[in-house]
């Protein structure tokens, strides 16, 4: 068993992506905020990656999706609160596009791999209720 699997997966690397711009972008804002929307902005990062991790080595496909979840939750927060930061000031419009950008592409591919973990019937369409909840639906 590849119990570090999840390092392979292309949804946790292009979120570690994001993670790591994060704090980049972090550096940035205004010394009142590190304990406000910095703080915030921190843990619901790392909290995406965290919970692809955690949820890909559940055995429960149930649990699996639950945790991807919980993941893309994290990810839109994250996009809320950079659109908070810009519109404050604290970031650029080439920032606030870059981050939509990575935010975009990570939520296809949790989207892609919730789709992948769902039961299918025969003709391989997901059996329902376990169908992807977010805009970014599979094709």
């Amino acid at each position: 068993m590849d119990y570090l699997g999840y390092r392979k997966l292309e949804a946790y690397n292009k979120a570690q992506e994001l993670v790591k711009t994060v704090y980049v972008l972090l550096k940035q804002f205004p010394k009142e905020e590190q304990f406000a929307l910095c703080s915030q902005l921190r843990r619901a990062a790392v909290s995406i990656t965290s919970n692809i991790a955690e949820g890909v080595t559940r055995y429960s496909y149930k649990d699996k999706i639950h945790f991807l979840e919980v993941s893309y939750g994290s990810l839109m927060e994250v996009m809320s609160q950079m659109e908070t930061a810009y519109s404050l000031g604290y970031i650029q419009s080439t920032d606030m596009q870059n981050i939509e950008l990575i935010v975009v592409q990570v939520a296809r591919l949790l989207t892609s791999l919730q789709y992948s973990y769902m039961p299918k019937d025969s003709e391989g369409e997901p059996i329902k209720p376990y169908k992807p909840v977010n805009s970014f639906n599979h094709p």
